[in-house]
């Protein structure tokens, strides 16, 4: 079992319990799925570079990443129907607690002026996304396999519709979030 699912189970759980004085074991906030997408822009019309970044992200996800196509054509865009356009992947059960486990102790520490995540990426229904400027800070990606450096959006989605609870969780489970401005 993954260490941060353990710790989920025999810590947190209860802080949640108490702190949100919740009666019904199902309303407890959880962890459902985690979401990694990288938008291809431009790179999309070389194929070896979007075969690169699909095997970076699933190098790092540790599960295999699919490209996503434009679901209709947009001419403005100069965007065909069907035309890869990026590249995701999404993690459940105990793939998801080893990323999120790994992000928060190893790959956000090696981010470079590191201040913790924002706290306004929350929407409104207990879900939670932030962006990272490059894949070389985690410590599997080797530079000399880069063909072009790339960013990509994290998205942590909750059982919970409270951003307080969800973030609360998110926080016990050790986001590095960044200190409230007074």
């Amino acid at each position: 079992m993954a260490r941060l699912k353990d710790k989920y189970n025999s810590d947190i759980k209860p802080a949640l319990v108490s702190e949100f004085d919740i009666k019904n074991p199902m309303q407890i906030p959880g962890l459902e799925k985690i979401s990694i997408s990288v938008g291809a822009g431009e790179e999309a019309k070389d194929s070896k570079i979007l075969q690169n970044v699909q095997d970076t992200i699933s190098l790092i996800a540790g599960q295999h990443a699919v490209v996503t196509k434009a679901k209709k054509s947009i001419a403005g865009f100069k965007l065909r129907e069907d035309f890869p356009i990026g590249v995701k992947v999404t993690l459940r059960g105990e793939n998801m607690y080893a990323f999120m486990d790994k992000l928060v102790s190893v790959t956000l520490p090696r981010v470079k002026d590191f201040r913790g995540l924002s706290r306004n990426g929350f929407d409104g229904r207990g879900n939670y996304s932030f962006g990272l400027d490059e894949q070389l800070v985690f410590p599997e990606v080797k530079f000399d396999d880069i063909i072009k450096t790339h960013g990509m959006n994290i998205s942590f989605v909750t059982s919970t519709d409270d951003d307080k609870q969800s973030f609360k969780l998110l926080e016990l489970m050790g986001m590095p979030f960044a200190k409230e401005r007074v």
